[in-house]
């Protein structure tokens, strides 16, 4: 090889090396550019939860952004969901949205996401107050809750209550406004004698079966329950049948799993109001991509929708039967 014909094939070597390093760079911008989004559930063993995250991921999957998702060890297990909003800072999320499990406690981690630019959105759980956020998308709980307890109050046909209360978890929103909805669904106000009795349940259903058999042990009169959710309605529903008084209680619950529209169809709840929580993350994603890219921010309250799925239906009170459920379910 002359002189001539290494000086040009140096030259190539230079031209391929530098154009490889020109595609590696260009790669390496890509990824320290690739758009982050947190979601952070109270758990991953609630089915409702598990659909949320699948919602966000594929959503997140169309967009061409990455999801980082995390979730607390139990609902109300505000310390892991404060680190999970710390984590996602320290990442440059452009935005996170958030199922609190207590509406107060994570305020100050908000807010420093906020004071970064951050774009917050609670999913299913308002924040007290709820302008802590930018936007809330999520059922409208209260009536969720009225829904629930006019259904019960229809049901009961005329019948003086003799009410049960299974509760979420204390300093809950979601559960504050459920409890509240169904008592003005009941037509009733918080200390009425009706209310024989409430327990705190966290929505599981080991502890909804412990404390219906308690309430039940103490009011065997009980003739309608409320429950916070579907899982706990299940709890109850254990207890209820253990002691033979599965056609003496008017059962209800909120969610539209699968698992508890099922239990509508078979005649264990006499009703559930269905949510829509893939919906909700999806809108989430969605939301905080377009903010992103120059569009508006997500702002106030948007309600994702709710629906009263029973087989015994009220001319009083629009519903779907299960049929509809079962198409429509989540679980």
């Amino acid at each position: 090889m002359n002189c001539r014909e290494f000086s040009r094939l140096a030259q190539g070597v230079a031209g391929a090396l530098i154009l490889s390093a020109a595609v590696s760079g260009a790669a390496s911008s890509a990824r320290a550019e690739e758009m982050v989004v947190g979601l952070i559930t109270k758990t991953d063993t609630i089915p409702f939860f598990v659909k949320m995250r699948e919602a966000a991921t594929e959503e997140a999957g169309k967009l061409g952004v990455k999801l980082v998702a995390s979730t607390g060890k139990f609902d109300g297990d505000t310390e892991s969901q404060v680190a999970a909003i710390e984590n996602l800072i320290s990442l440059g999320a452009k935005g996170i949205m958030i199922t609190p499990s207590n509406s107060t406690a994570i305020l100050s981690a908000v807010k420093e996401a906020r004071d970064k630019g951050i774009i917050v959105i609670a999913l299913d759980t308002p924040t007290e107050p709820p302008e802590a956020v930018d936007a809330t998308m999520a059922t409208d709980n209260f009536k969720a809750g009225e829904y629930q307890g006019t259904y019960a109050r229809l049901a009961l046909g005329g019948k003086a209550p003799k009410i049960v209360m299974l509760d979420g978890t204390s300093g809950s929103s979601v559960s504050e406004l459920r409890h509240d909805g169904y008592l003005k669904g009941m037509g009733l106000a918080e200390g009425d004698p009706a209310i024989v009795g409430a327990q705190f349940t966290n929505g599981a259903t080991d502890k909804a079966q412990a404390a219906m058999e308690n309430l039940l042990a103490a009011h065997p009169d009980i003739n309608a329950v409320y429950s916070i959710n579907e899982t706990a309605a299940a709890g109850a529903y254990a207890a209820i049948k253990a002691a033979g008084l599965e056609n003496d209680i008017v059962l209800t619950a909120i969610d539209g799993g699968c698992a508890g529209v099922k239990n509508v169809a078979d005649g264990k709840t006499a009703a559930t109001v269905m949510q829509f929580p893939r919906k909700m993350a999806a809108l989430g994603v969605k939301a905080i991509v377009d903010a992103a890219k120059g569009g508006a921010k997500p702002s106030g309250f948007i309600d994702t929708g709710s629906e009263v799925i029973t087989d015994k239906p009220f001319a009083e009170l629009p519903s779907k039967d299960t049929a509809f459920g079962a198409k429509a379910c989540w679980g």
